[in-house]
């Protein structure tokens, strides 16, 4: 038999299709109610579990949906006048639930009014949509802290940069030192990197047939996305440092990293050390002793962005660096 888009076999019965139609409308969600023209109801399917049938009395819409949103619902309806018309509306309740009812006037093959009724739980569809939004209002805010921080290291290596060429060079290397650990953050889902693969990252990048001189000693900790981008950032500049001033490749000494926890008396704190050769401590009259985008970034940048402190000197001909902060910064 064919009746406008639906086709079925006759003789299958009003049973099978009765039960075929009802699996259909669970699985997908929706319910349905038929109603005379005047508003007595004739059939209810799949109600959504929060609203019951009651046992006695005359069906309602107050009483199958309870006052405030049966009320709404004869008001939609009292609207619809002709076959064809159409309205809807989106009720939330309790349970940060919602649903829509979108209600029509039709006009049955025999000549009939009625008035129907579809309910769709939108609950999961909702709460995607609001995680959506949250997630896109996160990107912006990251997005524009990675701008306010390449805005930073453009500003400072402009500074001391001599020259032009110096600028660009430098730059495009802390560029792409910020760019790496925005990888890690991203390919973590937004949680941030864990220490050790931001180690790798830059020793991998200036010292490619050297790294087994960087040794990793401690915990590997998850770093804020935040924290990441800042101390990838610190690593890079030591890396760098120690290739072009530092002696660990000369006299093949190697570097030692460690990332551990401790508690102190302000709480819980994560400690960074590296600790590298050093042939001697530049003389405070000479250019590398004064002040350079790389110290500001460990001394200064860094601590800050994170909530320690950090202090980078020389013993016994080895430069350490050390950085302070709470773990809370790191989580």
């Amino acid at each position: 038999m064919v009746h406008r888009l639906t086709w079925f076999r006759s003789q299958g019965g009003d049973a099978q299709l009765r039960e075929f139609f009802i699996s259909a409308l669970l699985d997908v969600g929706v319910s349905l109610t038929l109603q005379s023209a005047k508003g007595d109801y004739i059939c209810i399917t799949t109600l959504p579990p929060r609203w019951s049938l009651p046992q006695d009395g005359e069906l309602t819409d107050t009483l199958i949906f309870g006052e405030e949103v049966g009320q709404r619902l004869m008001t939609l309806k009292e609207s619809l006048r002709a076959p064809g018309d159409k309205a809807e509306i989106e009720v939330l309740v309790p349970d940060d639930c919602a649903f829509d009812f979108r209600c029509s006037m039709i006009q049955m093959t025999d000549g009939a009014t009625y008035l129907m009724t579809t309910v769709i739980d939108r609950t999961e569809e909702r709460r995607r949509e609001r995680l959506l939004r949250a997630l896109l209002r996160e990107v912006s805010h990251r997005s524009k802290n990675l701008l306010a921080i390449i805005q930073s290291i453009a500003f400072q290596t402009a500074r001391y940069s001599g020259t032009l060429e110096g600028f660009l060079n430098k730059f495009r290397g802390r560029l792409h030192s910020l760019s790496q650990s925005q990888d890690l953050i991203t390919d973590s889902s937004w949680r941030g990197a864990y220490f050790k693969d931001l180690l790798t990252q830059q020793v991998e990048k200036y010292v490619p047939e050297n790294r087994g001189l960087v040794h990793f000693s401690g915990e590997n900790v998850l770093l804020s996305p935040n924290a990441s981008l800042h101390i990838g950032l610190a690593l890079h500049e030591l890396a760098v440092n120690a290739v072009s001033h530092g002696s660990f490749l000369r006299q093949h000494s190697a570097i030692e990293v460690s990332c551990r926890r401790s508690v102190a008396a302000e709480g819980e704190m994560i400690t960074v050390t590296w600790n590298e050769p050093f042939s001697a401590k530049p003389e405070p009259e000479t250019e590398a002793a004064k002040p350079k985008f790389g110290s500001t970034v460990l001394e200064r940048v860094v601590p800050a962005s994170v909530n320690g402190r950090a202090s980078l000197e020389f013993h016994g001909g080895r430069l350490v660096y050390e950085l302070v902060f709470p773990v809370e910064a790191a989580d």
